[in-house]
């Protein structure tokens, strides 16, 4: 069994950002690609940002229990993830590393506890939060308000996670994550 790294955050918040800068730095870690019935935005591909399939197959995959973890994040938009996912991983003797929701994140906390270490990555405030979403003009304003309503619960979730890694300056939370990474990996 190996380990997992587990970044969550409301959307907007940096978790992105702060892994990708992690898997430049950290050979051993390998991302977990996770499936999702919402289509691609931008350059996203699919194998490589996520597994992009059906609804209908998401839901045919939690039948046959294919998934560690799943949420309907979004209404009518599921995000998981695969078991095979962490099995592959694993496999190639990488920790696998991942940029999931909150729930989903505290989902695999519970699931590997002691072989995971669950980082919240926490904005400035609901207000920096909401100007980084809108400046990203990738969605309509009904999706704003959803992803508004749903970062305000996800904030109260943030005691439940190992670490609250706050990213009021993006160079220093990379920072505080590399140091974080580091000694887990080294445990």
């Amino acid at each position: 069994m190996g380990k997992l790294l587990i970044f969550s955050a409301p959307s907007g918040a940096g978790k992105t950002t702060i892994v990708h800068h992690l898997l430049s730095k950290f050979p051993e870690l390998e991302f977990s690609i996770s499936a999702t019935t919402r289509l691609a935005r931008g350059d996203e591909e699919d194998g490589k940002d996520y597994y992009f399939i059906s609804q209908a197959e998401f839901l045919h995959r939690i039948a046959k229990k294919q998934f560690v973890e799943f949420e309907e994040v979004y209404t009518g938009t599921f995000y998981g993830t695969l078991r095979q996912e962490i099995e592959r991983i694993w496999k190639t003797g990488k920790t696998v590393i991942f940029d999931i929701d909150v729930e989903g994140g505290l989902h695999l906390k519970r699931k590997y506890q002691d072989q995971a270490l669950a980082i919240f990555v926490q904005p400035p405030s609901l207000e920096v939060l909401k100007e980084r979403l809108t400046g990203r003009g990738t969605d309509s304003e009904e999706k704003l308000k959803e992803r508004f309503e749903k970062a305000e619960k996800e904030l109260n979730y943030a005691p439940r996670f190992d670490v609250i890694l706050k990213n009021y300056d993006l160079a220093t939370a990379c920072a505080e994550a590399e140091k974080l990474v580091g000694d887990f990996l080294n445990n």
